[in-house]
């Protein structure tokens, strides 16, 4: 019994972790994680979260973006799979295209792209081995 209270206390500190990548850090390569990742350096890859990304003022990412929620200061060259809240603060710039259910823009927010919008069933974003297929309904 105190193994499966261990397991859960295990996976809730998996899921509301966060991962920070420092400004003036560079990975190369893509980053998941169940937990939160907040980006103040720069990373050439993909970002995968089953929680939220945060994409400080100081950040740059030559890659894909998927996450719950999603909320970016710095620049972004690359698609942005949202399934709930996509935040573009006013210092955000956005080369690429986005799929969320709900976007929230700030005055001054550069977005350079196609904006795909709509709830679960108009917009299917699923995740397979890191790839990820778009699907919109024609409904």
């Amino acid at each position: 019994m105190a193994k499966n209270t261990d397991d859960k206390k295990n996976t809730t500190e998996l899921v509301t972790s966060s991962n920070l990548v420092a400004l003036g850090t560079v990975i190369v390569g893509n980053i998941g994680s169940q937990g939160n990742i907040r980006v103040e350096g720069t990373v050439d890859g993909s970002l995968d979260s089953q929680q939220k990304i945060v994409i400080g003022e100081s950040a740059k990412v030559n890659g894909d973006v998927r996450a719950q929620d999603v909320e970016i200061s710095g620049e972004i060259k690359g698609d942005i799979y949202c399934s709930d809240s996509l935040y573009l603060k006013k210092t955000a710039l956005i080369y690429g295209d986005i799929y969320t259910k709900k976007l929230i823009i700030e005055n001054g927010a550069e977005f350079n792209g196609k904006c795909n919008m709509g709830n679960s069933n108009q917009l299917k974003v699923e995740r397979k081995d890191g790839d990820t297929k778009k699907q919109a309904s024609s409904n």
